[in-house]
């Protein structure tokens, strides 16, 4: 999904790690990352709230917001939703 919208910027080559920044890194905007959450939430719905992630971190957290972190909290999501349907 990422690498989705670094084609957009023609940034299909960029060296991507789990310590890389959206913003600083990758100098993604905030429409961007509105993009990625749309792609989220296509592919997982609800179980994966993006906005609802964002919204509990300070401004400071979301500028610097690396895919490791994001990734982090898909896994926890996915995994936790596994663990609730299973009973």
């Amino acid at each position: 999904m990422l690498a989705e919208v670094l084609d957009e910027y023609g940034l299909q080559d960029a060296e991507v790690t789990m310590a890389t920044r959206f913003t600083e890194d990758l100098e993604l905007e905030s429409i961007d990352l509105v993009t990625l959450a749309g792609q989220l939430q296509e592919r997982w719905g609800e179980r994966v709230n993006f906005a609802e992630f964002l919204a509990g971190m300070e401004l400071d957290e979301i500028i610097d917001l690396t895919v490791g972190r994001l990734v982090d909290y898909v896994v926890a999501q996915l995994t936790t939703d596994d663990h609730d349907e299973r009973g």
